[in-house]
Order: structure tokens, then C-alpha cells, then sequence
């Protein structure tokens, strides 16, 4: 008897970082996209319908081009790292062709010889015919990041919970690659995340779904198989919910 899965349909948040080569540290790994991809399809088999929202700190990060006087408009630099997620969510739809996986990308800052425009009701339509819908330009404004992006698209369709896949095995007290003493929390509620400013996703994104309920579950996607084991509902990474 095939696996049930806990989820009928999810939300991935993916880093740009995710995508890169770990021995270049920028940029797009095919290989590393192939993978992720395989992931996805292996999900979507169990009959999950999964949305994708994908960040651009690979190619270019806003707030470090901002950092100093000589720096980039923080606006125009918002508006440079929306464009990098956008590059982001292509290389990801072909390696999920490439997989066999049916894909659209919908954009928040309307370019139509490349995706369609984030239409909520045609999002929903393509995830119900088994489409996996990837999210790119964040929520279309500046200042709001792609954390708040996958957690506004979560909620808009539907989406049982954010899954955000990181490099770590869930949420700690500290850094667990600079302190050995730093605690795993298996599970935490909105309001502790905020008030410890633990740097799970930023603050507006965590108050999005503590506000709607969304559950955002945290979890190591670099090790194979770990995003099947989450949706079929095995105790790993970190639940964050009320």
C-alpha cells in the first residue's frame, strides 16, 4: 500500500543559496536543481500539489548592496533581487520538466515572453491539475522579502503550510555551527519565535501566519528524501504554529 501523505498542498520556500554550487558559493548548480527537483516530483507522486516560491540571494542580494553610502537605492536594489528570483524560478521549471513534472511560473512584476502574472485563481487551477506553481518576484513591492512573498502565496492558495527548506535540521537557540551547546526546538509557537528574534524568517512573515493560522515547518532539504519524510508526516526539522 503506497504512503499517505499528511499535506494535500504546500507551499516550498526555497533560498536562492539552495540552488548554488557549494564550491563556487554563487550562482546556479544544475546539478543542485536537478536534485531539488527530483525531490518535488517525489512528492508530487504521493498526490501532493505543491507551489513554489524561491528567493535570488545567489545572484544578488538587496541589503548588502545597500550597506554603505556608495551603495545601491534600497528600492532599486529590492526591485534587482526580485529580477534574480525570477532567473531562479526558470532554472528550477526546467529541471522539473526535465523530471517529466508539468510547471508554470507566474511573476509578480508582470514579463510576458517569460511567465504569466500572478493571477490567485489561475494558480489555485494549475496546482489542482497537478501543476507545480513556482512564485517568482517575491510579492512585486520592495521592502518585503520572499520569506513574506511564501507566506502571502500560502495563504492566498490555500496552502496547509509553509515548508522552508534551509541548510540546518531545524530551528536553534544559536548558531549550531559556532556553539555546541545550542538547542533544537522541535516545535515553537508564532509569538516565541518573534520575541526571541530567533532567525527563522523574517518578523512580517511569521506575523502573516500566525494571523491566518498557517503552520511553518522548517527543515533540512539538503539531505535526500527529507522533504518526502516531512509531508508523510515523520517528527523532523521544527513546527512553528499556535
Amino acid at each position: 500500500m503506497a504512503p499517505k501523505a499528511a499535506y494535500k498542498r504546500i507551499l516550498l520556500k526555497l533560498s536562492g543559496e539552495s540552488l548554488q554550487s557549494s564550491s563556487k558559493g554563487y550562482g546556479i548548480d544544475p546539478a543542485v536543481t536537478h536534485n531539488i527537483a527530483a525531490q518535488i516530483k517525489e512528492i508530487q507522486r504521493l498526490g501532493v500539489q505543491v507551489g513554489v516560491v524561491i528567493g535570488g540571494g545567489n545572484i544578488f542580494r538587496g541589503t548588502g548592496a545597500t550597506a554603505n553610502a556608495q551603495g545601491i537605492d534600497r528600492t532599486t536594489a529590492d526591485y534587482m533581487g526580485m529580477l534574480a528570483t525570477v532567473i531562479n524560478a526558470m532554472a528550477l521549471q526546467d529541471a522539473l520538466e526535465k523530471q517529466g513534472c508539468f510547471t508554470r511560473v507566474q511573476t509578480a512584476i508582470q514579463m510576458a515572453e517569460l511567465a504569466e502574472p500572478y493571477i490567485r485563481r489561475r494558480a489555485i487551477r494549475h496546482l489542482e491539475k497537478g501543476r507545480v506553481v513556482i512564485f517568482a518576484g517575491g510579492t512585486g513591492n520592495p521592502y518585503f522579502s520572499t520569506d513574506t512573498a511564501a507566506a502571502l502565496r500560502g495563504i492566498e492558495v490555500g496552502a496547509q503550510a509553509v515548508f522552508k527548506a534551509t541548510k540546518v535540521d531545524g530551528v536553534y537557540s544559536a548558531d549550531p555551527h559556532k556553539d555546541a551547546k545550542a538547542k533544537k526546538f522541535a516545535s515553537l509557537k508564532y509569538i516565541e519565535v518573534l520575541n526571541k528574534r530567533l532567525q527563522v524568517m523574517d518578523a512580517t512573515a511569521v506575523t502573516l501566519c500566525m494571523d491566518h493560522h498557517l503552520p511553518i515547518i522548517i527543515f533540512n532539504m539538503s539531505r535526500p528524501g527529507n522533504i518526502k519524510r516531512v509531508i508523510l508526516g515523520q517528527k523532523i526539522g521544527t513546527v512553528i504554529q499556535s
